[in-house]
């Protein structure tokens, strides 16, 4: 493992765009991928949607739900942040998210909000199981997770925080979730 005192020695050169190991969409496809679905529950930012698909995209996720007032690409906003990803990662609308929730669980996905609640397990303390589907539920910027949802959901995870907000903006909690998950789960190692 590299340690920072040998980093300082090296001369950094950032990579150029064609030289990052890219997949093509049709790669992309046919890859196996985490087995996570992303829930976006009635999201407001059309900046946030795109940057959902774009976080989903650079860790294999299975498929990103939109939900209630979610909007749909194509939008220009969507696509804005989303650089593409609309096209690779697999998406759905359900208009309700309950209903959503249901068919998930149905189909053997363990659902989890992604909230500060009573009873959640903070994030690095979860271990995903192996061979475990999870749904993850991200919610409403103002709101957070709907409470109709949380009745429903089979677990939270919380994001520990120590400042004063106690709050962070969904593209970034999206970020760090996906990325631990997607390390546990082994998808870079």
């Amino acid at each position: 493992m590299l340690n920072f005192a040998s980093l300082t020695t090296k001369l950094m050169q950032k990579l150029k765009n064609e030289e990052l190991p890219r997949i093509t969409e049709a790669e992309y496809k046919a890859a196996a991928k985490t087995p996570v679905t992303v829930v976006l529950d009635n999201i407001r930012s059309r900046n946030n949607i795109g940057s959902a698909f774009r976080t989903a995209d650079a860790f294999l996720i299975e498929k990103v739900i939109l939900t209630g007032i979610t909007a749909q690409p194509p939008h220009r906003d969507i696509h804005k942040t989303a650089l593409g990803a609309t096209d690779s990662v697999p998406w759905e609308y359900v208009a309700d998210t309950p209903a959503a929730i249901a068919r998930l669980q149905q189909e053997n996905y363990r659902v989890l909000a992604i909230e500060q609640a009573r009873g959640s397990v903070m994030l690095h303390e979860f271990q995903p199981q192996a061979q475990a589907k999870y749904a993850l539920i991200f919610g409403n910027e103002v709101k957070g997770v709907g409470d109709a949802a949380m009745a429903l959901v089979d677990g939270c995870i919380e994001i520990p925080q120590k400042g004063t907000k106690h709050s962070l903006n969904i593209a970034v909690s999206i970020g760090v979730v996906l990325w631990d998950f997607a390390w546990k789960m082994r998808l870079f190692y």
